[in-house]
C-alpha cells in the first residue's frame, strides 16, 4: 500500500476530515496529520486564541507554513483546515505533493455535525446557517478546482467513506485499473 500517493483531504467543516484521515492512514498503515492539530502543538495554543491574537491572516500564514511541511512528508494521510484552499500556494503544493480528496458534505450535515464546537471561529455567531453557506459558496469552486477525487460523506459511515476513497485512488494511480476501466468504457 506504500505505493499510493499521499493522500490530501481537502472540504469544509464537519465533512470528517479527521475522522476519515485517521481511518484511512490506519487501513495503510501510514502517518495522519491534522494540519490544524498540527498548528496548536507547534503555537501552544488553540486555533481561537490564535484568531483571536493574530486574526485569521496570521492563522493563514501560519497554516501556509503548515501545509508546505507536511506536504514535504513521505507516506502519509493529512487532513487540512476548512479554509486551507483560499491560499493559491496551499492549493498548488497539495495538487502536485500527492492525490487530493474533497469530502463533500451538506450545511445541513455541518449545522448537526459542529453544533456543539466552540473551537470554529467563523462559527461564534448568531446566524451558522448563513455564515456555512456563504463559506460553501466561496470555497466549493476552490475544493473542486484542487481535488483530485470528490466523495459524499453524508448519512455514510466513515469506514463505507474511506473503502470508496480507497477504491478510486488505486484506480486514479494504477496503469493496469485505468486500462481496465478505459477499456470497458469502449466495449460498450
Amino acid at each position: 500500500m506504500q505505493d499510493l500517493p499521499n493522500l490530501f483531504l481537502i472540504g469544509p467543516m464537519g465533512a470528517g476530515k479527521s475522522t476519515i484521515g485517521r481511518l484511512l492512514a490506519a487501513e495503510l498503515t501510514r502517518t495522519f496529520y491534522d494540519s490544524d492539530h498540527a498548528i496548536q502543538d507547534r503555537c501552544g495554543a488553540d486555533i481561537p486564541w490564535i484568531f483571536d491574537v493574530e486574526g485569521e491572516p496570521g492563522f493563514r500564514q501560519r497554516e501556509l507554513q503548515m501545509i508546505d511541511e507536511l506536504t514535504r512528508l513521505s507516506c502519509v494521510v493529512m487532513a487540512t483546515g476548512g479554509g486551507a484552499v483560499l491560499h493559491q500556494d496551499n492549493r498548488r503544493m497539495l495538487r502536485e505533493r500527492g492525490t487530493v480528496i474533497y469530502l463533500m458534505t451538506t450545511v445541513e450535515q455541518q449545522l448537526k455535525r459542529t453544533a456543539k464546537d466552540r473551537n470554529r471561529p467563523l462559527l461564534q455567531c448568531a446566524n451558522r446557517e448563513q455564515v456555512l453557506n456563504d463559506i460553501f459558496a466561496a470555497r466549493d469552486p476552490l475544493y473542486r478546482a484542487t481535488s483530485d477525487i470528490s466523495v459524499r460523506t453524508d448519512r455514510r459511515s466513515p469506514r463505507a467513506v474511506v473503502n470508496e476513497i480507497l477504491r478510486r485512488v488505486r484506480r486514479l494511480t494504477d496503469p493496469l485499473e485505468n486500462s481496465a476501466t478505459l477499456n470497458s468504457k469502449v466495449s460498450q
